[in-house]
């Protein structure tokens, strides 16, 4: 039986990785389907503390990871499928293995905000994409949508300027909720277009 089980590779759940690991309680972490979670699809990280240089989110859920695994913690690539909380023991189950546990600690984080409209899943990985730094290179000399109006938008909006022709993006308001910097680095960024008080209805 284990001691703690951590749900999820993301910032959080490497940090709660490594103080039980810390604490000598040998954390074992299942990682879920995508290791490190939203951020490990970031270009770049400019808001983490100690960090002026340029950081990509890759570049620090690998340094997360190694200081995790430095103190003891065990990683197991795999997602789970089932918990019962009905203990203890908690058991979790994933795709290859059954587990028992102590304490379970969950950090399943953020995931992409779809827009749950007609073809946008018909046409997901030919044309509709979640991930910039993923499938940027894709759109080289094309024309791209990118809808929302907030941080992520406009981070994922300036990184496809680097491929696209032109990036057009769609904003149900008549103004972003994005930080100040972003917003102003999206306004001065020629390949930037804004497409205001417009909602999708279908892809």
């Amino acid at each position: 039986m284990e001691e703690v089980i951590i749900i999820g590779s993301g910032p959080a759940g490497l940090t709660a990785a490594l103080y039980a690991a810390r604490a000598n309680l040998s954390p074992l972490l299942i990682t879920g389907n995508e290791f490190g979670g939203q951020i490990a699809t970031t270009s770049e990280v400019e808001n983490y503390p100690g960090h002026p240089e340029d950081l990509t989110g890759p570049g620090l859920i690998e340094k997360m990871r190694e200081q995790a695994e430095k103190f003891g913690t065990r990683l197991v690539y795999d997602e789970v499928t089932a918990i019962d909380f009905s203990g203890p023991p908690h058991r979790i189950k994933t795709h290859s293995a059954e587990y028992e546990a102590k304490a379970i600690i969950v950090t399943t984080g953020a995931s992409p905000k779809k827009l749950d409209v007609p073809g946008e899943k018909e046409f997901t990985g030919r044309g509709v994409s979640y991930c910039a730094t993923c499938d940027g290179f894709f759109f080289r000399g094309k024309e791209v949508l990118v809808v929302g109006g907030g941080d992520s938008a406009i981070e994922e909006g300036l990184f496809l300027t680097k491929f696209a022709s032109r990036v057009r993006l769609i904003h149900r308001r008549d103004s972003l909720r994005a930080g100040a910097l972003l917003q102003e680095r999206a306004f001065k960024n020629p390949k930037m277009e804004f497409i205001w008080n417009t909602k999708v209805d279908a892809v």
